[in-house]
């Protein structure tokens, strides 16, 4: 049996690390992985647990094939680490945080994949980014403009979740979005 690949996509503040670690647990518990992602940013960034690596060691790894799949964008460089092929073969569902510009060649590699947007409604993220502090408030007036756009051109099919109310509502629609993948047992979505 193969697993499936959930390919998790949303703009900036939608709360995609924050679903991410919430959900871990759960769907650690019942076999399914999220993948920690390698970046070429400092290991003091705040929001996303991922690996840390510089410029350097993040070439040096896409060369010798380390990564499943592997992007730019904003200026860093992101990657998937093989590994997640080897829990797919297991039949393991397998988490990724994506990128939307990378959608396509995602999907040629794991055409079975579940592509999810993660949403949220523009007041609440308004909110969010100016709890966070990284941006002055032009910067977040452009970044909702460009966000009001995220999923223009993005290609079907594509499920989406809403994140604009409380996080342990978008935790259990993941759960049960997952378990219909038939990847983990239904029974993972209660309680």
């Amino acid at each position: 049996m193969t697993g499936r690949l959930i390919y998790l996509m949303g703009p900036s503040g939608a709360g995609k690390d924050s679903l991410l670690q919430a959900a871990a647990r759960p769907l650690a518990d019942h076999g399914a992985h999220i993948v920690r992602r390698v970046i070429t940013r400092s290991a003091e960034a705040v929001g996303e647990d991922a690996e840390a690596v510089t410029p350097e060691a993040f070439a040096e790894r896409e060369a010798t094939d380390a990564f499943a799949m592997s992007w730019r964008a904003n200026g860093l460089c992101y990657g998937i680490p093989r590994q997640i092929d080897a829990w797919l073969a297991q039949g393991k569902a397998v988490l990724v945080n994506g990128s939307r510009g990378y959608l396509a060649e995602a999907r040629r590699r794991y055409p079975d994949l579940l592509a999810v947007l993660l949403k949220v409604e523009p007041e609440v993220l308004r909110k969010r980014l100016l709890a966070r502090g990284r941006e002055s408030l032009d910067e977040i007036e452009a970044r909702l403009a460009r966000n009001a756009s995220f999923a223009e051109g993005l290609q079907g099919p594509l499920v989406v979740l809403d994140n604009s109310a409380a996080l342990e509502d978008c935790v259990q629609r993941l759960l049960v979005l997952v378990a219909s993948t038939a990847a983990i047992s239904p029974e993972t979505t209660r309680g």
